[in-house]
């Protein structure tokens, strides 16, 4: 029995010490495990498939005269521009999405501030496609558009022909997208897209601007029934995004866009044609040269006439053209 007990006492001691080395070893391998998976992190860092960009900017510009024999008024202008972009793609599947804002003043002597820019322009694009050789994306488009404060007729600045919500536009489509390299050159065809209107000034609405319908009103000009605050078009959109560098620190940028309502008016083809050339000094400061032209069947204009009437004289093409030297900061 003695036998037994000693030989019970060396096999517990003996499987105490295999205990305690085992229990060592692994946590030698724990602990080298976890070095080598921070190693591996710190070298190797996970893989992000969002592209973020935030940007903001300034332009200023300035004129001032001091006994200067041949005139002119003193005067400041500034643009200020927010443009935000959370951009995801990975194998078959890329969504876009994008907030730019605009918006500028000019004071000269002499003259009430004006406004000379305005605009707040919402994105967002899914795209999807069959394969990762594959380059035609099947794609859903969701865009809105509109401005921030009032636009005048200056120097009227009673009557506002403009304001927040009048007008807004949204447009939210489904079609096929091409592109062998999307950041730099894509098209995009949509046989089906929806395009709303919205005036939510009852007094522009009652106007029929925008293309709105406007109020019937009896002989003596009173409303009988308001104007409609929502124009609704189903049509055919086409466009075209163009990225490029011209040379070194000259980048271009060209957006074109094409649509005509099957409802209502098809075949007259609304045009939004953008394209801006950007100048780069240095990380921070930009020179920009841009235009804009836009041209809706359904925004009509008016002219004063020898009587001082306003007479519709129907839609026109409507140009913009910038030019500034500014100051863009990534954040």
């Amino acid at each position: 029995m003695k036998y037994y007990l000693i030989l019970i006492v060396i096999l517990f001691c003996g499987a105490r010490q295999l205990f305690a080395q085992q229990v060592l070893f692994q946590h030698r391998i724990d602990r080298n495990g976890i070095a080598q998976l921070l190693n591996n992190e710190i070298v190797n860092p996970p893989v992000s498939h969002w592209n973020n960009r935030n940007k903001i900017g300034i332009d200023l510009s300035e004129v001032a005269f001091v006994n200067w024999n041949a005139g002119g008024s003193n005067s400041i202008s500034g643009l200020a521009e927010l443009n935000l972009a959370r951009n995801y793609f990975y194998r078959n599947i890329k969504w876009n999405n994008s907030l730019v804002a605009k918006y500028g003043i000019n004071s000269q002597q002499g003259r009430e501030l004006r406004k000379t820019d305005d605009q707040l322009d919402i994105r967002s694009e899914f795209g999807y496609r069959r394969d990762t050789i594959s380059n035609w994306f099947y794609s859903a488009k969701f865009s809105f558009q509109t401005q921030l404060s009032n636009g005048y007729k200056y120097p009227d600045k009673d009557n506002p022909i403009s304001q927040f919500m009048a007008p807004a536009y949204v447009f939210l489509g489904v079609g096929a997208e091409y592109g062998k390299r999307m950041e730099n050159l894509s098209v995009y065809a949509s046989p089906l897209t929806y395009k709303s209107t919205f005036v939510l000034n009852q007094d522009l609405a009652n106007n029929g601007a925008f293309g709105v319908k406007k109020a019937v009103r009896d002989a003596d000009g009173n409303i009988l029934q308001p104007g409609k605050n929502v124009r609704s078009e189903l049509g055919i959109l086409v466009s075209s995004v163009y990225r490029g560098k011209v040379m070194e620190n000259i980048n271009f940028y060209n957006t074109v866009r094409f649509y005509t309502d099957y409802l209502n008016s098809f075949g007259n083809v609304d045009v939004d044609w953008e394209f801006n050339f950007n100048f780069k000094v240095n990380s921070y400061v930009v020179a920009k040269l841009g235009s804009h032209l836009k041209y809706d069947n359904d925004v009509k204009f008016t002219e004063t006439n020898a009587d001082g009437e306003e007479v519709a004289v129907g839609p026109k093409t409507q140009w913009k053209q910038q030019l500034g030297i500014g100051v863009v900061v990534d954040f």
